[in-house]
């Protein structure tokens, strides 16, 4: 497994994210030695849903009007429909998707996640996957939406749903210990 010590992820989030596409993604981040920071518009805590329901709060380390892209290497967009919709249309939270983009970090986003991408105005022409239900949103804002488990497209990183996390997982750790600098 690829090493991540020395790597700092942010992971963007507001109530309402799907629980299981933090969690699992975070720990095996973790894992693989980086350091992880939940980063919410909320104060304090954060709360999951898993599935149709409320679930589990977690803590915020870092609050989204704090949060700067230097900290970091690179950024993980859990999905759930309630927390991309509610960060999509928040202007703290895509100028800090964009800050990523533009410093050539990468960027990685499961089932509802490319949303965000999509306000960020980051999918035109770009090789893009996500749950069914955005599908048409992907492809009306320009992207090259394919079903596939996992999709990387220069530093875009996405995936469909929850059974795709083994594969996400394993892909967003080679994506985030790759060296951008030697890449393209």
């Amino acid at each position: 497994m690829e090493n991540l010590k020395n790597k700092r992820i942010a992971i963007l989030v507001a109530d309402g994210f799907e629980e299981i596409e933090l969690t699992s993604p975070k720990e095996a981040l973790e894992n693989a030695g980086a350091k992880t920071d939940i980063i919410s518009p909320v104060n304090g805590k954060v709360r999951a849903k898993s599935g149709d329901e409320w679930s589990n709060d977690y803590p915020v380390d870092v609050a989204l009007q704090e949060a700067e892209e230097d900290r970091y290497d690179a950024l993980l967009l859990p999905g759930g429909v309630i927390s991309p919709d509610k960060l999509r249309t928040n202007k703290t939270a895509i100028a800090l998707i964009n800050a990523f983009w533009e410093r050539d970090k990468p960027i990685a986003a499961i089932c509802h996640g490319p949303q965000l991408l999509i306000n960020a105005d980051l999918v035109r022409d770009k090789k893009i996957t996500s749950v069914a239900a955005i599908q048409m949103d992907l492809i009306n804002a320009g992207a090259l939406w394919e079903d596939s488990d996992v999709v990387v497209d220069d530093k875009l990183i996405t995936s469909r749903t929850p059974d795709d996390l083994p594969v996400f997982n394993k892909t967003i750790i080679q994506e985030f210990a790759a060296d951008r600098k030697n890449k393209g």
